[in-house]
């Protein structure tokens, strides 16, 4: 079995002084996808020699749902969050209608209901792979945002946005529609006046490898913007590999790249920011 350190995995970094959460990933690639990720044991094993002490797993199609809802029942240390991904939303209207995503939703309607799952997640709008002429795929991930967001209201759940080149939309419907009273921005995509905005709004903003990348410096822009009472931390992985190991397999282990630059740009100590954040989570998800 492959291990941190090996050419797929990069090595573990040093230890965090204060623990953490990663609020964000994908567990379930590591059983699926012929080892795109470390097993589930390996990654809590892993993330837990460097300081994070707890990780939520989010299946967003109807197969990784299913498996959540199995895994945080067989696995300590790991909660779950389950939802239709958007895009997912919209491939399931085009070849099944109105009546096939009724019927997905009802199952993540049912799985939320799992002991363990602390979130309804991720949902949204992406409007990077549908174009915006293609309106039953729009109109799907419209309706489904909007169910997702009746899930989370009627249990009192935190929810988790994707959102993809969909800012304002999201924005507007959440205005529209009335946000969960915890709401996280997943692996956020804006720059620091989207930041301030969704601070105003009261929303958390969830930040993740990607803000190392050379490419990113609005993201940095939106770190620096965001409140450090309102900032999250996760991996998405196995993607979103942080610097200096962008290309590799991400893990919840590699959280302390993102945490350090997350530390440095806010202008305060690792122990600091680590703290900050664990509170955050804490308050979000209460884990």
């Amino acid at each position: 079995m492959s291990k941190p350190g090996t050419d797929k995995f990069p090595p573990l970094p040093q230890p965090l002084p204060t623990p953490v959460v990663d609020n964000h990933c994908h567990l379930d690639f590591g059983d699926r996808d012929g080892g795109r990720a470390l097993s589930v044991a390996d990654q809590v094993a892993a993330a837990r020699e460097v300081g994070i002490e707890h990780i939520i797993t989010v299946g967003c199609s109807l197969d990784s749902a299913r498996w959540t809802a199995q895994a945080i029942r067989a696995h300590e240390g790991i909660s779950g969050a389950v939802a239709i991904h958007p895009n997912d939303a919209a491939d399931i209207a085009r070849t099944g209608g109105q009546s096939a995503l009724d019927e997905a939703l009802a199952l993540i309607d049912e799985l939320l209901d799992t002991p363990g799952m602390v979130a309804v997640g991720e949902t949204g709008l992406d409007w990077f792979r549908t174009s915006r002429k293609d309106e039953v795929a729009r109109e799907a991930q419209f309706a489904s945002f909007r169910a997702h967001i009746d899930f989370a209201k009627k249990r009192d759940l935190p929810m988790q946005i994707h959102d993809r080149d969909a800012h304002r939309d999201v924005l507007d419907l959440l205005v529209e529609v009335g946000a969960p009273e915890k709401t996280v921005f997943h692996c956020f995509s804006g720059d620091g006046e989207m930041a301030r905005e969704c601070a105003e709004k009261g929303y958390y903003m969830s930040f993740s490898g990607n803000i190392t990348f050379k490419n990113a410096p609005e993201l940095r822009e939106a770190v620096i913007a965001a409140p450090l009472n309102r900032i999250l931390v996760e991996t998405d992985a196995p993607f979103m590999t942080p610097v200096p190991y962008r290309g590799k397999v991400n893990a919840s282990y590699l959280i302390p790249h993102t945490m350090c630059l997350i530390a440095e740009l806010k202008e305060v100590s690792l122990e600091q920011a680590c703290a900050a954040v664990r509170e955050n989570t804490r308050e979000v998800y209460g884990v």
